[in-house]
């Protein structure tokens, strides 16, 4: 009986006219909502060494950048830390830090004054893509940025802290890693003339 049925039902269809027929146009899909654009920069320049780099200055050589590749927010090829062009100042957030979303402004105005003497990088880490994606609107952060899902970048460094500041010099290794809480402008000018030789 319910074999009965089945078979019975596209026909029961079919002749009240429920079914397309050729004559009858195929409806459009409903619309998706578009992607909105990145505010990020594009990652590829971060393995090029920046056009006025400051040379590395005298003093205690640090570690290198850990071996690990991120996926770049804008999409493209996998970056991997190592091949990152310093000097550098990465900056590891997340959108749910309070004092990750203080600090980004400041961040952001030091990009703009890096004229091609440094990189400033972010490596959101730990968040949803679509919470960055509003901070980074919101606060208006064009640098790129790095997505690190889990913490990798953070356990490499045996480091647990939110916000995190690593600063690496021409050759690519660490010089300081600053976890003091949310820093300002005069803070990061101070850090990047002591540790990397730079005046911003």
């Amino acid at each position: 009986m319910r074999r009965l049925a089945y078979l019975l039902v596209p026909l029961l269809l079919a002749v009240a006219g429920c079914t397309a027929t050729a004559d009858e146009p195929e409806r459009p899909a409903p619309a998706t909502r578009a992607e909105r654009p990145s505010p990020f920069a594009d990652c590829a320049p971060l393995t090029v060494v920046p056009a006025a780099a400051a040379p590395t200055p005298a003093g205690k050589a640090g570690d290198q950048l850990p071996d690990l590749t991120l996926n770049c927010f804008t999409g493209g090829a996998p970056v991997n830390l190592r091949d990152v062009k310093g000097p550098a100042v990465i900056n590891v957030w997340a959108s749910w830090c309070p004092p990750c979303r203080k600090e980004l402004p400041a961040f952001q105005r030091l990009s703009e004054r890096a004229d091609g003497r440094f990189q400033v990088i972010g490596v959101n880490s730990r968040d949803s893509r679509g919470g960055a994606q509003s901070i980074g609107e919101d606060y208006g952060v064009g640098f790129p940025m790095l997505l690190d899902q889990g913490d990798a970048f953070q356990r490499a460094l045996e480091r647990n802290a939110f916000p995190l500041t690593v600063l690496v010099d021409a050759d690519g290794r660490i010089r300081h890693t600053d976890a003091t809480g949310a820093l300002d402008d005069a803070r990061l000018a101070a850090l990047l003339q002591r540790h990397l030789g730079v005046k911003v």
